[in-house]
């Protein structure tokens, strides 16, 4: 399983052709942007440090999870108390869950995507934090699906690390990966809060390049496909890297587990 993971961390290295293309127009998408999504982007910004202060208006219920976890693997009396933590139950099980999650929210950004596009570039800025907070919660519930807890500030800091991975190019990507293989150290914990002062670089990073994304979403009614697919890869691509990343530190603290 740590292989499959690896081999996943590895194909992040290839810069896709089409995102070296996707840069260049960005000058110029910068200048025909509407101060009101550039407001938007702002606000972006915020949202996303007031969510890794104390989660601000994105953390999502735990209780949730849990309930498709006993409901998918049922464990005695459904009714029953007490029931087996997540972080207990085997890998398969929470890439099952994990995996359905991760579908259920990209349709749901595709449907959101279409619906934000149908206006081009004038509702761009409604799909802009309609995106941001779909993006935050599945990776809420990537975490509480391999047993993490986004309720914790530690936990937050790692979600917006995994986002800035999906938006990032391929220095960016082999960055992350590096800093986030030893994120769960003892040595690691250390540098927790020193890396909450550089959060700022983080959020930025991640705005920037949402904007390239958005550049064919500014069409109206064609933005309707645009914004359909664009948003649904990104979810995904969200998703996806929360999943996988996830999945690793689980792996990795089952094997530190392991009797030597």
């Amino acid at each position: 399983m740590l292989d499959q993971v690896e081999k996943w961390e590895s194909d992040q290295k290839d810069l896709w052709f089409w995102e070296k293309l996707g840069r260049l127009p960005f000058v110029f998408l910068d200048r025909i942007t509407p101060n009101v999504v550039r407001d938007k982007l702002g606000t972006a910004v915020d949202e996303l440090v007031a969510f890794l202060e104390n989660g601000g208006k994105y953390l999502v219920r735990e209780r949730d999870i849990h309930a498709r976890f006993q409901e998918a693997f049922p464990q005695g009396d459904k009714h029953a108390k007490e029931t087996i933590s997540i972080s207990f139950h085997p890998l398969a099980h929470m890439d099952k869950i994990a995996a359905e999650l991760r579908e259920s929210r990209a349709a749901f950004a595709a449907v959101q995507g279409a619906t934000t596009g149908f206006g081009g570039i004038f509702t761009l800025a409604v799909d802009i934090p309609l995106l941001l907070g779909t993006s935050l919660k599945v990776l809420q519930e990537m975490a509480i699906c391999y047993g993490y807890n986004p309720q914790e500030k530690r936990e937050r800091l790692f979600i917006v690390k995994c986002l800035q991975f999906a938006s990032s190019d391929i220095v960016g990507k082999q960055a992350i990966l590096k800093e986030l293989s030893s994120f769960d150290s003892p040595a690691k914990e250390r540098d927790v809060l020193s890396e909450l002062q550089g959060w700022r670089e983080v959020v930025v990073t991640y705005t920037e390049n949402f904007g390239w994304k958005k550049l064919f979403q500014i069409v109206p009614v064609a933005g309707m496909l645009f914004g359909a697919y664009l948003n649904r890869s990104s979810v995904r691509d969200v998703a996806e890297t929360g999943m996988m990343l996830y999945r690793k530190r689980r792996i990795l603290e089952r094997l530190r587990a392991e009797p030597s």
